[in-house]
């Protein structure tokens, strides 16, 4: 049986021994509460809140964005087919070009500028006074010619007369040779008296050509002519843009000729104005201008043999005969615009 005292003892001695390595231990086993404390927070399952019901506001809400974006799919498939089929449907071109005819007057007659009584870009009627030549020297002819005609009037009158009374002679009186011989002067006679008639005529004529008139309406363009300025017979002195002859030439490429015929409504949108000119096609050309066909020095065909991936479609020029000009566009030739064709209207 141990001793009682042995055990008090041993139990003291162990006392100490034990408090120390409850103390080491007691930090210990706190770090490791500390650090096992996260894990265990994590691992256990979170009470999960109540799950409510989404309202329609809020269905409606989520919806939106891909009704939006459906809208405009949509509406951009719908735009994007209707560009293509005017593209297609309606041939248009950027190259199109007012075109007028010019009228160039020259004079007939040679001679000074004494009048002028028109003014650079001024419009003028058909048969209105454009400029005046000095008339002396034509006046004077017109009296010559007018002497002549008189001289040559009477002189004819004379060797008629007495052509005709030698025809009244018997052989016994004249002889035959007489006779023809008068009546030769008599037919010459005549001719010179028809021959100062023409003289005289044309007197007149380049009288009255010392007066220049306009051919047609128009406006007058870049005028150079001075009076008191010497013109010789052909020489350019008053250029006239023919109003009555505007139209337009749209050159559009070959891959769009398919969509256009003669007399199909056509849309000309000028750079320099809002308003759209309306007209009609009124003819197509049938050839262009082909490089490969100028024949060289020898007559033969000067083909150039480098050929291209890409080949760019030629453009041939349509007529566009103008209906309707709005009111407040000023065409002039040379001008630049768009020009559509519309053959669906």
């Amino acid at each position: 049986m141990p001793d009682t005292r042995t055990m008090k003892m041993e139990s003291a001695d162990a006392s100490p021994a034990s408090a120390e390595l409850e103390a080491r231990e007691a930090p210990r086993d706190r770090d490791s509460e500390a650090r096992e404390s996260p894990q265990t927070r994590a691992v256990e399952p979170a009470a999960s809140p109540p799950r409510r019901e989404s309202t329609p506001e809020q269905r409606r809400r989520r919806a939106l964005p891909f009704i939006v974006t459906a809208i405009a799919v949509l509406v951009a498939g719908v735009l994007g087919g209707a560009m293509w089929n005017a593209y297609m449907g309606a041939p248009w071109t950027r190259d199109g070009t007012v075109r007028a005819y010019v009228v160039t007057v020259a004079p007939e007659v040679a001679g000074r500028i004494v009048e002028l009584p028109v003014a650079d870009n001024q419009f003028v009627h058909k048969g209105e006074l454009l400029l005046v030549i000095d008339q002396t020297n034509y006046k004077i002819a017109v009296n010559l010619t007018e002497a002549a005609v008189q001289q040559a009037l009477v002189s004819a009158q004379n060797t008629g007369r007495q052509s005709w009374r030698r025809q009244q002679l018997s052989t016994l009186a004249v002889t035959v040779e007489e006779q023809q011989t008068f009546q030769t002067n008599a037919i010459a006679a005549q001719a010179q008296h028809q021959q100062a008639q023409a003289n005289l005529a044309q007197a007149r004529v380049n009288l009255e050509r010392t007066e220049i008139r306009s051919p047609v309406n128009g406006w007058v363009t870049n005028l150079l002519t001075q009076r008191g300025d010497y013109v010789n017979v052909g020489s350019n002195v008053v250029s006239l843009v023919d109003a009555d002859s505007f139209w337009i030439d749209g050159y559009f490429e070959e891959t769009t000729l398919a969509g256009i015929g003669e007399g199909a409504p056509a849309s000309i949108k000028l750079m320099g104005y809002s308003p759209i000119v309306r007209g009609h096609v009124d003819s197509i050309a049938r050839a262009i201008n082909v490089a490969n066909a100028q024949p060289n020095g020898q007559g033969l065909a000067n083909v150039n043999p480098i050929f291209t991936w890409v080949r760019l479609a030629q453009r041939i020029p349509v007529r566009i005969h103008i209906d309707k000009v709005p009111e407040g566009v000023i065409l002039a030739a040379g001008m630049t615009g768009t020009v559509q064709i519309d053959p669906r209207r």
